[in-house]
C-alpha cells in the first residue's frame, strides 16, 4: 500500500545518513550531471531519476526539512514493522517544537512530502488544520500545526551563449533541482552577473541566477567592448574599399582605408556591449591580412607582373 512509497533520500543520493552538507551537495552535483535530461534526451527512466535527485536534495540540504525527514523516516519504519514504542506516540514536542503525533496524521510519504515542501495545496507553515489520524483505531479528528520553515534564497548557476547575454528577453530554463521555469532576462548580461527571481527558492525565498558567458567563435568582450577579428585579402589591404564585417546586431558595411596594416584596429562606434539605458561600448575590429593558399593560374600570372613592378620593399630597414 503507501507504504511502499516511502523513498530513502539518503540512498537515493549515494551518502550515509550522517553525510554533512558538503558532501550531499557534492554527490547531488554528480548525479545531476549524469541524469540531467539534456544529457538524456528521451530516455524517461533518466528523468525520473533526475526528479528523485532534486527532491532528496532540496530536503537533505535544508537543516529544518531533513530533521523533519529523518524523524518521519524513523516513525515510518516503525509503524511498519509493528515497533512503534510508547515513547515513539509521546505528546512530548521535539527540539522544534513538533511531537511525533504531529508525523502520526499522515497517511502517506506523498502526504508528508506535499506539506514538507508545499505541494498541491498543502498548508503553508504555521497554518492549524484538523485531519483523521490514520494510524489510530477512531477516526475522530486532531488538531495539529504545520512546523514552521523559514524562507531560504538558493543560488543557481546558468551559462548562455555571448548572443542571448546580449539580446536579452525571455528565455525557459531548467535548474539542477528538475524545476523548467521561463525568465525574463535584462539586455547585456555579464559572467559573474547575479539575476535575482523573487519567490523562486526555498519556502518563498528568492532564486538568484549567477551568470555566466561562453566564449563566442567570433567575438570576446573586452569590458563594454566587442572585439572580432576580420580577415582581408591582400588586394583589399592594399586598395582599401567596403568589406562585410559581422556585429552582435548582423552584418554591416565598414570602410578599409587603403594600405592597411595586419593588426590594425579599426573602430565601429556604438557597436559594443550595452552599459546603461541607451548607451553601448563599441566593436573594435582587428584586422588579418591573409594570403590565399591556392590560386589560379590567371592569378599567379598576375602576382608575377606585380612582383617584377612593384616598388614597396617590406624589408628595407633590416
Amino acid at each position: 500500500m503507501a507504504m511502499q512509497t516511502f523513498k530513502d533520500y539518503y540512498q537515493i543520493l549515494g551518502v550515509a545518513p550522517s553525510a554533512s552538507n558538503d558532501e550531499i551537495k557534492k554527490s547531488f552535483r554528480r548525479l545531476a550531471r549524469k541524469y540531467h535530461p539534456d544529457v538524456n534526451p528521451g530516455d524517461n527512466s533518466a528523468e525520473e531519476k533526475f526528479k528523485d535527485i532534486g527532491e532528496a536534495y532540496d530536503i537533505l540540504s535544508d537543516a529544518t526539512k531533513r530533521q523533519q525527514y529523518d524523524r518521519f523516516a524513523k516513525l515510518w519504519k516503525q509503524k511498519r514493522t509493528g515497533r512503534t514504542t510508547t515513547k515513539t506516540r509521546s505528546r512530548t514536542p521535539s527540539r522544534n517544537g513538533a511531537g511525533n503525533d504531529v508525523f502520526d496524521q499522515y497517511p502517506s510519504f506523498e502526504s508528508f512530502l506535499d506539506n514538507v515542501l508545499h505541494r498541491n495545496g498543502a498548508p503553508r507553515p504555521g497554518t492549524r488544520v484538523e485531519t483523521d489520524n490514520p494510524f489510530r483505531p477512531t477516526t475522530s479528528k486532531k488538531t495539529y500545526t504545520v512546523p514552521s520553515q523559514a524562507p531560504r534564497d538558493v543560488e543557481a548557476r546558468l551559462t548562455l551563449p555571448l548572443d542571448k547575454a546580449y539580446r536579452g528577453g525571455r528565455e525557459r530554463i531548467r535548474l539542477e533541482d528538475g524545476r523548467s521555469l521561463e525568465v525574463k532576462m535584462p539586455m547585456g548580461m555579464v559572467s559573474g552577473q547575479r539575476i535575482r527571481l523573487r519567490g523562486q527558492g526555498t519556502n518563498g525565498g528568492d532564486l538568484y541566477l549567477k551568470i555566466t558567458v561562453a566564449p563566442h567563435s567570433v567575438f570576446r568582450l573586452e569590458g563594454p567592448d566587442v572585439v572580432c577579428t576580420v580577415p582581408v585579402t591582400p588586394s583589399e589591404a592594399v586598395l582599401g574599399g567596403a568589406i562585410p564585417v559581422p556585429t552582435l546586431d548582423g552584418t554591416v558595411k565598414m570602410s578599409l582605408p587603403a594600405g592597411v596594416r595586419s593588426g590594425a584596429r579599426l573602430r565601429l562606434s556604438g557597436k559594443g556591449y550595452p552599459t546603461g539605458v541607451e548607451k553601448r561600448g563599441d566593436q573594435l575590429v582587428e584586422i588579418q591580412i591573409v594570403a590565399p593558399k591556392e590560386i589560379s593560374d590567371r592569378e599567379r600570372e598576375l602576382y608575377e607582373k606585380l612582383r617584377q613592378i612593384e616598388t614597396f620593399d617590406p624589408r628595407r630597414e633590416l
